[in-house]
């Protein structure tokens, strides 16, 4: 019996130290000699594609950062591997293994949390609305019976249903399988507006065919802790990526990288976001925290 009672629990040990190590990030990467890396291809000016698989933006390029690290701790150089992540399947491939860390445009929220780790905010957004230029639309009251695209898996119509100014407002969601895809949907006018956060608002714009024909209007909808992403209860993998982000704050880096990709020209085509850091931001380089969204929102 003894011995029946030892063979279960060495498999109990050996199953327990397998899981372990397939949840294990850096022992994952250091076996395999690769990382995988979730990018989006038009979330502003977080993460995008240039196309021919190269992808850029300023929550990739702290996600490099982050690799970088990891690659001092195990001593050698990983293949990156990028793999394009839309709304809708990001937690999914996270949460499976196909992705080991998310650099997009994710909200930290207590939802999320329950699948999924988020390093520390790296980004604060702030949720609005753009439309045509010449639609006369300047506030959410203005939305009535008219037609608002958002992004499939995204929280952006939820905190416009939910903003004290849209009480009574009956407009008709549509939806774009990704953020370009939305931008289209308000580009081709089967939408009157976008709602969703500045940065891609902006982003979508300033790399659109015209972008004087579109402006971002209305009241701030959410204040949102954009982070990047990454499997659940993986402390070794998720304190590194929080050194790494808190390093670039504390030494000032931080501010350069979001200078460089929302003041400063950006690829493809030498356009500027012409986005300040906002207080919220700065706030957040001087005091680096996770809280998710329902911290911000507490009154």
């Amino acid at each position: 019996m003894k011995k029946q009672l030892l063979a279960v629990s060495l498999c109990a040990a050996f199953a327990g130290a397998a899981f372990a190590q397939a949840t294990d990030t850096i022992s994952k990467v250091k076996a395999s000699g690769s990382i995988t890396m979730g990018v989006r291809d038009s979330s502003g000016a977080l993460s995008y594609t240039l196309g021919d698989g190269k992808y850029v933006g300023y929550h990739v390029e702290i996600c490099q950062r982050i690799i970088a690290n990891v690659e001092k701790t195990i001593g050698k150089k990983l293949d990156v591997k990028y793999v394009s992540v839309t709304s809708q399947n990001r937690i999914p491939l996270v949460q499976n293994g196909t992705v080991d860390i998310e650099c997009g445009s994710t909200t930290n929220n207590l939802t999320r949390q329950k699948d999924v780790s988020f390093a520390v905010t790296a980004y604060i957004e702030e949720v609005r609305t753009a439309v045509h230029a010449n639609s006369g639309i300047t506030s959410i009251s203005q939305l009535n019976g008219k037609n608002v695209a958002t992004t499939t898996g995204t929280t952006s119509v939820q905190l416009l249903r939910k903003h004290e100014r849209a009480t009574g407002i009956d407009f008709k969601e549509v939806f774009g399988k990704d953020h370009a895809d939305s931008f289209l949907l308000l580009e081709s006018g089967r939408a009157d507006a976008f709602v969703m956060d500045s940065q891609i608002l902006a982003g979508n714009i300033a790399n659109s065919k015209n972008p004087a024909d579109y402006k971002i209007v209305g009241e701030v909808l959410s204040v949102e802790p954009i982070a990047i992403m990454m499997r659940k209860d993986d402390p070794a993998f998720k304190k590194l990526a929080d050194d790494t982000i808190i390093g670039l704050a504390k030494s000032g880096e931080l501010a350069k990288l979001y200078d460089k990709w929302f003041m400063q020209p950006i690829p493809p085509k030498n356009a500027r976001l012409n986005m300040a850091a906002s207080e919220n931001n700065k706030q957040l380089w001087t005091n680096p925290n996770d809280k998710p969204v329902e911290e911000y929102v507490k009154k």
